[in-house]
């Protein structure tokens, strides 16, 4: 049996993410850039005031998950490839699994109390300049899997942390401030977004938490 996906006829098999389950742990994120490499891109943000949301909408990054593979979204695709023993229905809902919060170190066997998160909000990458992107790009953002933008996290840590940045909220485990710094700075660096003076100089304290 096969399905009809934009450009591509996908046997039903291979509407399953591609990415298969791993261990739940900080190597379940696309890797960021290096600690030296993160301090020398870090200088190289543009440094500005901080952004309006005049204009900002959550529905001009993602009225919804796009779709990836097959029946697959972005959603189901990251809860798999973050997750261990997941399972999933014959749309690619997932309905099972096991999966790790790096953010406050919760061990969540529910899909209801997990959340995918944007480890750069929309709302901050709207202050940060994406508001002059085109709606597509926005898109684009908010479905990322090539970079540490998303993330399986518990829900409640997710709502903690709204749309807040380093300056005013970290997640609660201080051993991954160093990989969420990293991540950040990649993120920013690759959609060539501005930080804050505040957020520099939090970045820069999150780093400092690497090994050396």
């Amino acid at each position: 049996m096969t399905i009809f996906s934009g450009r591509f006829v996908v046997p039903l098999l291979a509407a399953l993410p591609l990415v298969p389950p791993i261990s739940a742990s900080a190597a379940a994120l696309p890797h960021p850039m290096s600690e030296d490499v993160a301090r020398t891109a870090l200088d190289g943000l543009t440094v500005a005031e901080r952004g309006t949301l005049d204009g900002y909408s959550h529905d001009r990054f993602m009225p919804e998950w796009a779709p990836q593979w097959g029946m697959c979204d972005t959603r189901e695709i990251v809860l798999n490839r973050d997750g261990e023993s997941v399972e999933r229905d014959g749309s690619c809902r997932v309905v099972a699994g096991t999966w790790y919060s790096q953010y406050d170190g919760k061990v969540l066997t529910s899909e209801a109390k997990i959340d995918v998160d944007h480890l750069v909000p929309l709302a901050n990458a709207w202050r940060s300049g994406a508001n002059t992107w085109s709606d597509a790009r926005r898109q684009a953002f908010a479905n990322d899997l090539t970079r540490p933008e998303l993330i399986t996290v518990s829900a409640t840590v997710n709502i903690a942390k709204g749309g807040s940045t380093p300056v005013t909220w970290r997640p609660p485990l201080t051993g991954f401030w160093c990989t969420y710094a990293r991540s950040w700075i990649t993120v920013k660096r690759h959609y060539a977004l501005r930080i804050t003076k505040e957020e520099k100089a939090a970045l820069i304290e999150m780093l400092g938490t690497c090994p050396d």
